[in-house]
This record gives structure tokens, C-alpha cells and sequence, in this order.
């Protein structure tokens, strides 16, 4: 992923992972997303914020959801922020896998509502 950016790279002054629900990384014990956030923040030198962007609905897997539709209403209000804290930041929002892009999305509109000044989206891999 560092190699991929670092060869485009995307303006940004922080990392955001997309968050798990609270239930969700009880059970799995780890956000995959915040370990490539980490990962590759140490290797571009770029700060981390996993405490702001926070998961308010436990949405299934959107992998298991058929429609981009229903995708798309999953995560309607999935989102919030704890602070404005990101308010002017261009912000490299982190995830592992997109399927619809729909996560993404309503990750993205939060973030631009609490201020930040850009946001993109970045990702491990995409589902085809």
C-alpha cells in the first residue's frame, strides 16, 4: 500500500480508518483497517486518528449484502464524530476492502461535514 502511494501520492495530513462497531471489534479484537492505518502511516510519516471517526450502527458485512442499494442504507447514518478535531485536514480515510464504494461514502460525507478540507478514500483491495 506505502509503495502504491507513495508512487501517486494523495495529499493528506491524516489517516482515518474506517471504525468498527463497538460489538464488532469485541468479538474480532482487532479493526483491520486501523492496522493498515498504522502500518502505513509509520511508513509515510503521517499521523493517525482512530478515536474521532466513530461506527454508531452495527451494520452487517457489506461483502454480504447483494445490492449496492442496500449497501447504501446500511450504512445511512452508520457515522458520526466525536469532535471537530479534523476541521481543515485532508484526510486519507483508510479501509480494506470496497465493495460499493458505500462505506466510503458515508464515511467521506462525515468527515467533509465536520470540516475536514478534503477527503479520500484508500483501500487494500477492490471486489469485483
Amino acid at each position: 500500500m506505502a509503495q502504491y502511494f507513495l508512487a501517486s501520492p494523495l495529499p493528506a495530513d491524516i489517516l482515518v480508518p474506517v471504525p468498527l462497531h463497538v460489538h464488532r471489534m469485541r468479538e474480532r479484537g482487532y479493526n483491520q483497517s486501523t492496522l493498515l492505518a498504522r502500518d502505513l502511516g509509520h511508513t509515510l510519516n503521517i499521523p493517525l486518528d482512530e478515536e474521532n471517526l466513530l461506527r454508531r450502527k452495527d451494520t452487517p458485512p457489506q461483502a454480504r449484502t447483494p445490492s449496492a442499494d442496500q449497501r447504501q442504507r446500511n450504512v445511512s447514518g452508520a457515522f458520526a464524530m466525536r469532535s471537530r478535531k479534523l476541521k481543515g485536514k485532508r484526510v486519507l480515510l483508510i479501509d480494506d476492502v470496497c465493495t460499493s464504494g458505500a462505506t466510503l461514502d458515508s464515511c467521506a460525507r462525515v468527515l467533509k461535514r465536520a470540516g475536514s478540507a478534503s477527503v479520500w478514500g484508500f483501500t487494500l483491495a477492490k471486489e469485483i
